[in-house]
């Protein structure tokens, strides 16, 4: 269940009414691995077994090629998971594993939980720029993942997050209370459906933080794009990790931040001076 019904009362000038509006669920799940507490992630119930596998991957804890398998440990009244567990073999815990959060991550926010300031560094050879990318695209793209947004139509109160090929093709969409718990679910879905290597643009809805940046580095794909604002340690981190960035996407308007020349040449003439 991605929404839930509550009571309100809404006032509008001198009148007030009662009203029963949808609001996007959010609530905690813990992450065990080995049968042992990694985290406690606050999101929107579903599609658990591609954020945990996005999670471990862009987290440097897993990233086998081989499937994983999650037990569920408990429920709550709602029949909402709330505990899992992941068996992983220990010869093959990245390093992010000894990193692991001890303190509650909350949807919010992408630093909650890092223990250090040396947990915030990545590693890694930066994106080469490869094909180009025709920011022509991005109003199609948008309008796509808007279309699939089901959660958001109901609530208002979720995030997206969308990934495409390089020509601006449809891969998958998901959602969630959290903006970088939908990117690994995004990236979960795309290694459960072996086409991780086909995603090459990922668009996200709201702002960019620096760990959807990380995010979208660590699973290798070079463009990232928004329709609201970036953090400058965003930019900055986009800028280290070859990748492209563009935020402020909405109505035909984009800013480019980073690796401009990853734009497909035609375009990049008509909105440089």
């Amino acid at each position: 269940m991605d929404a839930s019904k509550y009571e309100g009362i809404k006032f509008q000038h001198d009148q007030s009414d009662r009203v029963d509006d949808l609001l996007t669920v959010e609530e905690a799940l813990q992450i065990n691995i080995n049968a042992g507490p990694f985290t406690v992630i606050m999101r929107t119930p579903g599609d658990e077994l591609d954020m945990v596998r996005g999670l471990l991957y862009s987290e440097d804890l897993y990233k086998g090629e081989s499937a994983i398998e999650l037990n569920s440990i408990k429920t709550n009244e709602l029949q909402h998971i709330t505990e899992v567990n992941v068996e992983i073999p220990v010869s093959e815990l990245g390093s992010g594993y000894s990193d692991n959060r001890s303190m509650l991550s909350v949807s919010s926010c992408g630093i909650c939980g890092k223990r250090e300031l040396g947990d915030l560094s990545v590693e890694g050879n930066s994106l080469k720029v490869g094909r180009a990318f025709d920011p022509l695209l991005l109003d199609e793209m948008y309008a796509v993942m808007e279309s699939q947004q089901k959660t958001f139509k109901k609530t208002g109160g979720s995030h997206g997050a969308g990934a495409f090929t390089m020509s601006g093709e449809f891969l998958t969409l998901k959602e969630d209370i959290g903006r970088h718990n939908a990117v690994d679910k995004v990236i979960g879905s795309l290694l459960n459906n072996g086409q991780l290597k086909n995603a090459k643009c990922l668009l996200v809805s709201g702002r960019i933080s620096y760990e959807i940046v990380t995010k979208a580095f660590m699973a290798k794909i070079p463009v990232l794009v928004a329709v609201s604002a970036p953090s400058s340690l965003a930019v900055d981190y986009a800028k280290e990790f070859g990748m492209t960035l563009f935020a402020f996407t909405r109505k035909g308007k984009t800013t480019c931040y980073s690796h401009p020349e990853r734009i497909l040449k035609n375009n990049s003439s008509k909105h440089v001076a």
